[in-house]
């Protein structure tokens, strides 16, 4: 049986209607007579109907589609964030196209180019952590605007949604200080990302203020923030002469690796190596010891994204806004660090 798609032509010539009568009867104007109106609609679910939400953007000038790309869907924070905008868009009315880079900047920059050409009305992006040419975000910036979020850069004119890194890993830092740690490590990715070495800083700046020497043989790097990075990052700590007596990730995900092969070992954490996350993920409760984190409002900075970019999208000026709005973070104290 051949497929065919009921028009607004079809359902005039059933009715003996003109089009825009059929048009403006489905719209609900006022103009048309109630009884007009539901015999239109009666007939247009007779023959299943679908309207053309696009050709209607085209006159409206508007999708009502956000574009949102991502290093990697599967990460447990971006999950989080993505959830927070997946209610925010569906909460105004907007639909959401979800794509990840997998860390590829040239995946990225297709993907910038497949979202003008979907016609997206704005722009959601979390960076790959290996993209340093910023021109297809520039050229993309000219004609529509973008929100980052997560994974951003000081060198994008836009607006940018952040946590206070610097600030979150100071405070893990100094209650690691606190229960009396002297040889802190620290986990932290060997690319230098953004908010990687945002987390360092916040580091160098909780040992500098309580005077603690900065010893380079504690610092060590990563290539992939990993549960299993941290496993073998934690086997290799193992075997050095002096150990540390705390590590702070600038991850989850590393911290659960490190707890797993201490548990191997039989490290008694805290009282022996105490150990700090990033971003208290759903892992953080699950691994014994429970994990000592920073919390991160994920559905808030997704939430905060859409309407920055509605926002935007409401402005009569030419110009798109460039800001950076940081949101709070929260140390949760649990076993990692939490001695009875």
């Amino acid at each position: 049986m051949k497929k065919s798609t009921a028009t607004l032509k079809q359902i005039a010539a059933n009715l003996q209607l003109s089009v825009s009568t059929i048009s403006r009867a489905l719209n609900n104007n006022a103009n048309i007579s109630e009884v007009t109106r539901n015999k239109v609609k009666k007939e247009a679910t007779r023959l299943n109907y679908i309207p053309c939400s696009m050709a209607k953007s085209f006159r409206n000038r508007r999708t009502n589609i956000v574009g949102v790309i991502v290093p990697s869907i599967t990460h447990s924070f971006t999950g989080i964030i993505l959830k927070g905008i997946l209610l925010e868009t569906d909460r105004i009315g907007y639909k959401t196209i979800i794509c990840e880079t997998n860390d590829n900047p040239e995946k990225e920059k297709e993907l910038l180019n497949q979202m003008l050409e979907f016609g997206v009305d704005g722009i959601l992006i979390s960076l790959s952590k290996f993209t340093t040419d910023l021109s297809p975000l520039l050229k993309v910036l000219e004609k529509k605007p973008i929100i980052l979020f997560d994974k951003v850069s000081d060198k994008i004119p836009c607006t940018q949604i952040v946590t206070n890194e610097v600030a979150a890993a100071f405070s893990a830092v100094e209650h690691l200080i606190s229960i009396g740690k002297k040889r802190i490590a620290i986990v932290k990715e060997k690319q230098g990302s953004f908010n990687s070495e945002k987390r360092f800083v916040g580091y160098l700046k909780a040992l500098d203020q309580y005077r603690y020497p900065l010893d380079e043989t504690l610092i060590f790097d990563v290539l992939n923030m990993s549960i299993d990075e941290g496993e073998l990052l934690t086997e290799y700590i193992f075997g050095l002469k002096e150990k540390p007596d705390a590590i702070f990730c600038v991850t989850d995900c590393l911290a659960i690796g490190v707890i797993k092969t201490l548990n191997k070992y039989n490290v008694k954490i805290p009282d022996e190596i105490a150990v700090v996350g990033f971003s208290n993920s759903n892992y953080s409760t699950v691994i014994k010891p429970n994990l000592t984190t920073i919390k991160q409002p994920g559905q808030q900075i997704g939430k905060l994204a859409v309407k920055q970019l509605m926002e935007e999208l409401g402005n009569d000026n030419d110009f798109f806004s460039s800001k950076s709005i940081e949101v709070n973070t929260k140390l949760i104290v649990r076993e990692s660090t939490f001695v009875l």
